[in-house]
């Protein structure tokens, strides 16, 4: 899954692809947002932590990942 993370005060948002279904993305940020996890804690596909404070979250867009082309294109 694709994860764009809006973080308050940062000027960029976190992106990141995540081998996390949707549902327990989506149950993490309500934890954090409900008051019931202090860090919203993800995993990316390569095996790394994103930790966010809960209380700087902006809004977090869960999606499919974007296939990435290769090669050139005809103009």
């Amino acid at each position: 899954m694709e994860v764009k993370i809006g973080v308050q005060h940062a000027p960029r948002e976190i992106t990141l692809e995540s081998g996390q279904p949707a549902e327990e993305i989506e149950r993490a940020v309500a934890d954090a947002l409900g008051g019931k996890a202090q860090l919203l804690n993800l995993v990316d596909e390569h095996g790394r932590k994103v930790l966010i404070p809960a209380d700087r979250l902006a809004y977090v867009e869960i999606g499919e990942p974007t296939a990435r082309k290769v090669g050139f294109g005809t103009i």
